[in-house]
């Protein structure tokens, strides 16, 4: 007979199996902003119990991608592109100062912060794109502003980081735009080097600037395209 104990792990296992489940479901759109679904819904199709489903859900809506919508009905949060490009702005206003102090640094402890970026940008071959990608992005920025030395600044970066990975990654699906990302992440990696502190900051702020244009219209377009075909949760 199973424990307390085991039950409890067996039944968080399966909240974080919905969760994951869930989550992917609305950043591939197959869940589509603004759609509504219940609980028991989900319970039928992940052939599971309320309580998991709804523990998942709290995750979800802790980390703003679905709202309550009814007393057991939920909506994923309809897209506000205001929002996103805010967070887009906010991240160039963190990731300029992570520059600044980066190319004040002595240029040996520099080197030392970066030398990880430089290996995956620069000298290792170029990954096709892919989810597994996205992340490696998210990484070269978050590094930068680690490397900063204000835990403050890293903490607001994350947060940032996790609110936009539902558009961010759409940035790498398409080669044109991987390969933009592989020479900007080049170019800004050999400026901060180079202690060329403007150059720098310009370099990143168009980076994330065409970043925040590219994704909104891959996601127009990707929305459009998940209009046209039939959405089951």
């Amino acid at each position: 007979m199973m424990s307390e104990k085991g039950s409890k792990k067996r039944a968080v296992g399966l909240a974080e199996r919905i969760y994951h489940e869930l989550k992917n479901d609305i950043f591939d759109f197959r869940l589509m902003p603004g759609a509504h679904f219940s609980e028991n819904e989900i319970s039928e199709r992940m052939s599971a119990s309320r309580t998991p489903v709804r523990q998942a859900l709290f995750w979800l809506e802790h980390e703003g991608y679905v709202q309550v919508y009814s007393r057991s009905g939920w909506q994923v949060k309809p897209f506000d592109f205001k929002y996103f490009e805010a967070l887009y702005d906010f991240r160039i206003v963190l990731e300029r100062e992570a520059v600044r102090r980066l190319c004040g640094m002595p240029p040996g402890i520099c080197s030392e912060h970066l030398a990880p970026l430089t290996r995956f940008w620069i000298d290792a071959p170029r990954m096709e794109p892919s989810k597994a990608l996205s992340l490696q992005d998210e990484q070269f920025h978050t590094t930068l502003v680690r490397a900063s030395g204000n835990s403050e600044m890293v903490r607001v970066h994350v947060e940032l980081t996790e609110k936009m990975r539902i558009i961010r990654h759409l940035d790498f699906t398409r080669n044109d735009r991987v390969d933009a990302t592989y020479n900007e992440h080049a170019r800004v990696l050999q400026a901060i080097l180079k202690q060329q502190t403007e150059e720098a900051q310009r370099i990143l702020t168009e980076h994330i600037s065409q970043s925040k244009a590219e994704v909104r219209k891959i996601t127009l377009h990707m929305l459009q395209q998940a209009s046209l075909q039939p959405v089951s949760p």
